[in-house]
């Protein structure tokens, strides 16, 4: 007997079966054996600021940290997070009582389903989402419904009568992701706007994944869910420090909310990892009070990436959809014969050397999803040059 109980009933629970190893898994050693180019999963190919750096190896060094930090985080955290949204959007969130840090956004999306899901309630989520969406949905026993962004001319774009259409009596909760991954679309003030009335109408909970708020090229800036009219008691926000200041690997993140929904996402949070990455969440809470200098810098130098990757992109044939935020482009294949992600994809690294994400695996409609395939280009200039270059072949 391998693999199977004597009742043959499989070891995995029955949530989770759908669920195998994850594609940034298998494209990130499909890239290791081949020597090729990652382009696949979504983190820089050089560290955050010295500075910052510096306060994580300073706070290690001073013992800050290096115990179990406090369940909500440690108070200088909270009381940075708690600023910035004050600074940057103008919401006002208590440091003691409205703010949670979490080991990375990951975290933070699996307690907040977790907490606010019961079996059988519906999530409204956007369509293709970040893997781990529909695992913690699945893990909570509740049911997602897509409802899908579809190409509209060269951006991406949620259609606001089919999201509508997809709110019945049983759903709980809207989860949005606004600059959204993988499409690199960023919602309009309208798209959030209506969301919003649709979630005070039916009187919704929202968690909004906005991990990328700091990367929207334009310059009217990020937009929170939480600043429009009745959302702020309704809003689960969720931030993270690792896109913003390419410290990935430290998993430092936040909830920002209400009393009520804080402490119901802490409930299931306290059971998940309890506490994490206490030096980094010093060294982070340095990163936050940093000037605006430093934003514009990273967003001017990020939008300088895109701009290379892009072209590249389109010298090789490929459809090019802009990208308003995140790190993120997706392109269409058909213009290069093809129609199946996934086999140019896992072919990719043979043919030229580099390593993508087919967006198939962030549908439920695998269809919809079949001929777009992702590239990361938070990477060195010279790295997204060589890339170019290497795609160029499939010209």
């Amino acid at each position: 007997m391998t693999g199977m109980t004597s009742s043959e009933r499989p070891l995995l629970n029955r949530r989770l079966a759908e669920f195998g190893t994850t594609i940034f898994a298998e494209m990130s050693a499909l890239a290791l054996r081949t020597g090729s180019i990652n382009l696949g999963q979504g983190f820089p190919d050089t560290d955050g600021p010295e500075e910052v750096r510096e306060a994580a190896v300073r706070a290690l060094r001073d013992g800050r940290g290096n115990q179990y930090p406090p369940g909500p985080g440690v108070p200088e955290l909270r009381a940075a997070v708690a600023a910035h949204q004050e600074r940057r959007y103008g919401l006002s969130y208590d440091p003691d009582g409205e703010v949670l840090v979490t080991a990375g956004a990951t975290e933070a999306i699996a307690a907040a389903l977790l907490a606010l899901v019961e079996p059988g309630d519906e999530v409204v989520a956007l369509e293709p989402y970040y893997d781990s969406y529909a695992a913690c949905i699945a893990m909570a026993g509740g049911t997602r419904v897509p409802v899908t962004l579809r190409p509209d001319g060269t951006a991406f774009r949620l259609d606001l009568d089919e999201l509508r259409a997809a709110v019945t009596p049983r759903t709980r909760l809207l989860l949005v992701n606004t600059p959204h991954n993988p499409t690199g679309t960023v919602l309009t003030r309208a798209e959030l706007t209506a969301i919003a009335e649709l979630a005070v109408e039916r009187d919704l909970l929202v968690v909004t994944d906005e991990v990328y708020e700091h990367l929207v090229f334009d310059d009217a800036g990020h937009l929170p869910l939480a600043t429009l009219p009745g959302m702020r008691e309704r809003t689960v926000t969720i931030g993270s420090a690792g896109k913003t200041f390419s410290f990935t690997g430290w998993k430092v993140g936040w909830v920002t909310s209400t009393p009520r929904l804080v402490t119901a996402v802490r409930a299931a949070k306290q059971f998940l990892t309890y506490v994490s990455s206490g030096p980094f969440q010093y060294a982070v809470a340095e990163a936050l009070a940093l000037p605006d200098a430093y934003f514009e810098a990273f967003r001017d130098d990020m939008r300088t990436k895109r701009d290379i990757l892009a072209a590249g992109l389109a010298e090789a044939g490929f459809t090019v959809y802009d990208t308003a935020g995140t790190y993120f482009i997706t392109t269409d294949i058909r213009p290069l014969g093809e129609s199946d992600g996934f086999a140019f994809c896992r072919s990719l690294p043979e043919r030229a050397g580099v390593v993508a994400i087919p967006n198939a695996v962030f549908y439920d409609h695998r269809e919809e999803g079949a001929p777009f395939v992702r590239f990361a280009f938070c990477k060195r200039p010279e790295v997204l040059k060589e890339a170019a270059e290497r795609l160029r072949r499939l010209a």
